[in-house]
């Protein structure tokens, strides 16, 4: 337990760090690539520091110099980090509004490239969407948990249709992602770190339909669903 807590001070102490040099880096140099090259150090480190393994499967199934929506389950805090050192990519997170409230950590993303989704507000919910599909279709691969929160069991839940709506407004592959063993890592509502590997197994990418509308979101929703279930390990 002690141990197990001193990982949590030094996470949130590592969290705290990197979020003010990644602020300024972002206000200051106004400089993507460093705050990406920032993102990965940091996320590397604070899983070295938890005794947490990252293994990556199919990584050779996707060409990510290509814009893609990367869609997956979402289990753990430790998600983002695991995804931010484990794909060869340069990625922005779409993260809940709310989060930026949190000071340090929540401006080091409200002033990076990361994309906020304000869940309370529909008509902005929307707009985050339509700017998210901009971006991507500038040059950029995004984020989204197609859960829309972590699991509370270590099942897989239903998925929202925003992931796949993103990805029919800008017509991108979703690249769907299953992430393996982060429940057992860190629960939902714990603060009990435990040692792991986490897996990430990527999955060759599925194109959006031809057409647009509800139907299209909705088949790519549950073609996305079914690849992630098929690698999904129940913890």
């Amino acid at each position: 337990m002690i141990l197990s807590a001193l990982r949590v001070v030094f996470a949130i102490l590592f969290t705290l760090t990197f979020a003010a040099i990644m602020t300024l880096t972002s206000l200051v140099g106004r400089s993507e690539r460093a705050y990406f090259a920032l993102a990965r150090l940091y996320s590397r480190m604070v899983l070295a520091v938890c005794g947490i393994e990252i293994v990556v499967e199919g990584s050779d199934r996707v060409d990510f110099t290509r814009n893609h929506v990367l869609v997956s389950n979402h289990a753990s805090m430790f998600d983002i980090p695991a995804v931010v050192a484990g794909i060869p990519a340069d990625i922005r997170i779409v993260y809940k509004k709310e989060l930026e409230r949190i000071p340090v950590f929540g401006w080091g993303l409200h002033f990076g490239p990361y994309i906020a989704i304000d869940r309370v507000n529909r008509h902005e919910a929307m707009h985050s969407i339509e700017n998210a599909a901009r971006k991507i279709a500038r040059g950029g691969s995004v984020l989204m948990f197609g859960e829309g929160t972590r699991t509370a069991d270590g099942k897989l839940q239903q998925f929202k249709r925003g992931p796949f709506n993103l990805a029919v407004k800008a017509g991108v592959p979703v690249v769907p992602l299953t992430i393996n063993g982060s429940f057992n890592v860190l629960q939902k509502g714990s603060l009990h770190i435990h040692p792991g590997t986490i897996r990430l197994v990527i999955e060759r990418p599925v194109e959006p339909p031809a057409s647009n509308g509800k139907e299209a979101e909705l088949t790519l929703r549950d073609n996305v669903h079914a690849a992630i279930e098929r690698n999904y390990r129940e913890q």
